[in-house]
């Protein structure tokens, strides 16, 4: 891979990471933020999202939302993990985009395709290109360890 190619991966994955890092802290920063409001607007499977509302789930949900967010970001800057930080990743972005779709509506502003939709694939992307490897601890990490020959 050529070194504007490497640049380029490492710049959207800081830029990305940052991205999940800054709305996880902000959520864990605001005492009173909730997915609630979000849950309850669900106008794709919303007997699923209406189940997260339970008085016993909806502070997992909440949990899940502050720390997957800001550690998926943190994996993303580091380079750490970032194969299995994506998929993660990738599948809470779902989350994210299904209760805003009324086929082939998203949102207000989208038509299939809205910003979730493009995380996925970024997401996606990184872990299939293993992109912390590419200037980050992940290569440091199999290199040093000789999992590399283990994982391929």
């Amino acid at each position: 891979m050529a070194k504007m190619q490497k640049f380029f991966i490492v710049l959207l994955r800081l830029a990305l990471g940052w991205f999940m890092f800054y709305a996880g802290i902000i959520k864990m920063l605001n005492a009173g933020w909730s997915a609630e409001g979000y849950l309850r607007s669900a106008k794709t499977l919303p007997e699923l999202f209406s189940w997260f509302l339970q008085p016993g789930v909806l502070p997992v949900i909440n949990f899940v939302n502050e720390w997957g967010l800001t550690l998926l970001g943190v994996s993303l800057i580091l380079g750490i993990f970032v194969r299995l930080s994506s998929v993660l990743g990738a599948v809470l972005m779902l989350l994210y985009y299904l209760p805003i779709l009324k086929f082939p509506i998203v949102g207000e502003h989208s038509y299939i395709v809205d910003e979730h939709v493009i995380y996925i694939l970024v997401l996606l992307f990184f872990a299939v290109l293993r992109a912390g490897r590419v200037w980050g601890l992940d290569g440091k990490l199999f290199r040093r360890s000789g999992i590399s020959r283990l994982l391929g």
